[in-house]
């Protein structure tokens, strides 16, 4: 009896340090959260919205979520998830503003809170390599049309711009219901994410077109008579025409570009130059 109570008591202790250790396990299981990502930024595409994000500085950080709402406030919903800082949204749909939202999680299941970035893009038609002629000598394949994405007469009603070889001298012109700006030398279509809040280019007394230099490696942006924003960047100029890439917003009026135009639209009659 004494062996057998001897034993039971062993067992006894064998059973309370195991649970004892258990607790102790237990109590410092990970329940911490990582911190959310930050600076979580944009850069839109053509029926895409690649996403980008600083790491969450936490060791264990397994990976991140990425969530979408159509509104800054409204209700999130996870679309996907990567160990990279980088995501692309290939189900975003050209004209519709998405709000967007990164949460990092660990290898124990912890999950951040959703990133506190006001971060929302509007995905948008894009071409490249599209060429247009000098509406002198090519009057009817010399205007580009954003609305058709199309190539049109310079004096089109739905021509947006057209090419001028003025004596040897290269312009871009728009008709004086729109505006344009040349942004500078880039690398590419994307280096210009957004329309000026000024600087267009002004009107000259007695002319019904407004134009800018046309310079190959140069990004111009169009405010258009309808309210869209567009950027045009030209790879290419002969005496003949001119070869570009294009970005255009068809979303009306998007908070990212200019407030919408009042007015009367006037139409082409005449073009001045020299």
């Amino acid at each position: 009896m004494k062996r057998l109570g001897k034993t039971i008591l062993a067992l006894f202790g064998f059973s309370f340090l195991f649970l004892v250790g258990c607790s102790k396990q237990i109590t410092e299981y990970d329940v911490t959260p990582p911190s959310p990502p930050t600076n979580i930024r944009t850069v839109t595409g053509d029926n895409r919205v690649d996403l980008y994000w600083d790491p969450s500085p936490q060791s264990d950080v397994a990976g991140y979520n990425v969530y979408v709402a159509s509104s800054y406030h409204g209700k999130y919903q996870l679309i996907g998830n990567t160990d990279e800082t980088y995501y692309v949204d290939y189900d975003a749909q050209n004209g519709v503003t998405y709000y967007y939202a990164v949460t990092a999680y660990d290898y124990n299941g912890n999950e951040s809170d959703l990133s506190t970035d006001v971060v929302y893009d509007t995905p948008r038609p894009e071409g490249f390599n599209q060429s247009i002629s000098d509406f002198r000598r090519f009057p009817s394949i010399a205007g580009y049309s954003f609305t058709n994405f199309s190539v049109v007469p310079y004096n089109d009603d739905n021509c947006d711009f057209f090419f001028e070889n003025d004596s040897g001298y290269f312009y871009l012109d728009v008709w004086d219901d729109s505006d344009i700006q040349d942004m500078g030398e880039t690398t590419d279509i994307y280096d210009v994410s957004q329309a000026p809040l000024s600087g267009w280019v002004a009107l000259v007394p007695g002319d019904n077109i407004k134009y800018v230099q046309a310079i190959e490696g140069h990004t111009y942006v169009i405010w258009t008579w309808d309210n869209h924003f567009a950027k045009v960047r030209i790879s290419l100029i002969t005496p003949e025409r001119i070869v570009f890439d294009w970005a255009y917003q068809t979303a009306e009026g998007n908070p990212e570009l200019k407030s919408k135009r009042t007015g009367i639209r006037s139409r082409h009659t005449s073009v001045q130059r020299k």
